[in-house]
């Protein structure tokens, strides 16, 4: 498994050598799995010369890769998402690029020979408990060159941030890559009764793992309309400072304010319910802060009285028609996300339940909607503006078997 995909790794950096462009545009996601992903292939590069694009997306939208794909003899990188549409990619290149994928959600598999597809879902990791992002990124800076192994502590916050632990802690190669960053002394592993903590040292002492990438998810999510993601990569590379911490709590009253104001209209009635699904829609309420945070906003509630435990959740927000360094993008679309509850989790963890990754790509294909990134437990797709109530439907017909 990790032998066949460290060989492919080696295989797309040899293509990569051999690529007449020296600029890479790197494409990455905006939570802390996300922005850790895009410092270590930023530096990576940086270390061997190239002048590094960065540009960081909430997904990858059809109607960006357009855009991004009117190119021709470009290097191409996505990190923590897109391994799902490699397909896309694939028929948008028309050979015409070197691209790569470092995703680690479930995967399909490349048409075209220059798009490498290096999720690790294709050689048998599991993206929402083996591998991450970061970690992903990580193994595919270590095989470019040895000196990148100084970024391990970066990808283990980043595995970390994600939050997939097995019995409290991580597994496989997430683990493996925290192990190296004790050798280096910039983790050190705390051992508690049923769960361990990762603390980074810092400059200022250690720091949790886990508050460092919600301090990460706050600057890419909450600030992305507002430079954020730049911030991000900043602290990635430097640690906190001053000025990301007041960045930082500013981000934190907005949140605080908007999430209030959406828990009163749940209060209120606006969560509405099917036979298996619970669902609620913030409009434009949540600008501008970016669309991350309709998951975010899931996560914060799903285990919470307002919610049925025994029921998937779901939240819609209208995806702005704006995205930083594009400028002007007209999408109409909204997104979905999609939590469980804890007893919803060991329900699909045992099997007894359908995973999210199984039945809302489908629904939303269905409706010709657009799906790329999605786990068992946490997942987001989207979709026309105006579909939300016939998308619920599609699922709930999923789910019945109806189908």
């Amino acid at each position: 498994m990790l032998t066949n995909l460290i060989n492919a790794m080696e295989h797309a950096i040899q293509e990569l050598k051999q690529w007449p462009e020296k600029s890479v545009q790197v494409f990455h996601h905006n939570d802390s799995d996300g922005l850790t992903s895009g410092t270590i292939l930023t530096r990576a590069f940086e270390r061997q010369g190239y002048v590094v694009q960065r540009f960081c997306l909430e997904k990858p939208y059809p109607a960006v890769l357009r855009k991004v794909y009117e190119q021709k003899g470009k290097i191409l990188i996505f990190a923590d998402f897109a391994g799902r549409i490699a397909p896309l990619l694939s028929e948008l290149n028309k050979g015409r690029n070197l691209t790569l994928i470092l995703d680690h959600h479930v995967a399909e598999a490349s048409t075209d020979p220059r798009v490498h597809n290096l999720d690790p879902d294709l050689y048998g990791l599991k993206g929402d408990r083996d591998i991450s992002g970061s970690t992903t990124c990580y193994l595919f800076a270590l095989a470019m060159d040895s000196v990148n192994r100084d970024m391990a502590h970066i990808a283990a916050v980043g595995a970390v941030g994600d939050g997939f632990f097995v019995n409290g802690q991580l597994v496989s190669q997430n683990r493996e890559v925290a192990l190296e960053a004790v050798k280096q002394g910039l983790i050190e592993i705390r051992k508690h009764e049923t769960w361990e903590q990762y603390l980074l040292k810092s400059s200022k002492g250690q720091i949790n793992c886990i508050e460092f990438g919600d301090y990460l998810d706050i600057l890419g999510g909450v600030g992305y309309y507002q430079k954020g993601p730049d911030m991000g990569i900043r602290v990635c590379l430097e640690g906190v400072s001053p000025e990301s911490d007041r960045m930082v709590e500013e981000l934190k009253v907005i949140r605080t304010k908007i999430f209030n104001e959406e828990i009163a209209r749940l209060q209120a009635g606006a969560l509405q319910k099917t036979p298996r699904i619970q669902w609620f829609h913030v409009e434009k309420r949540f600008f501008p802060m970016g669309v991350k945070m309709i998951g975010a906003f899931c996560d914060a509630i799903k285990d919470t009285d307002l919610i049925d435990p025994m029921k998937y959740l779901a939240g819609f927000q209208v995806i702005p028609d704006e995205i930083p360094g594009f400028g002007a993008i007209t999408f109409n679309e909204v997104k979905i996300s999609m939590r469980v509850s804890p007893y919803m989790e060991g329900e699909i963890r045992a099997g007894r339940a359908t995973g999210l990754n199984i039945f809302l790509p489908e629904a939303t294909n269905k409706l010709g909607g657009f799906s790329d990134a999605c786990h068992s437990l946490t997942a987001a797709t989207t979709v026309a503006i105006g579909k939300e109530e016939k998308l619920i439907e599609e699922m709930e017909k999923i789910l019945k078997g109806d189908s």
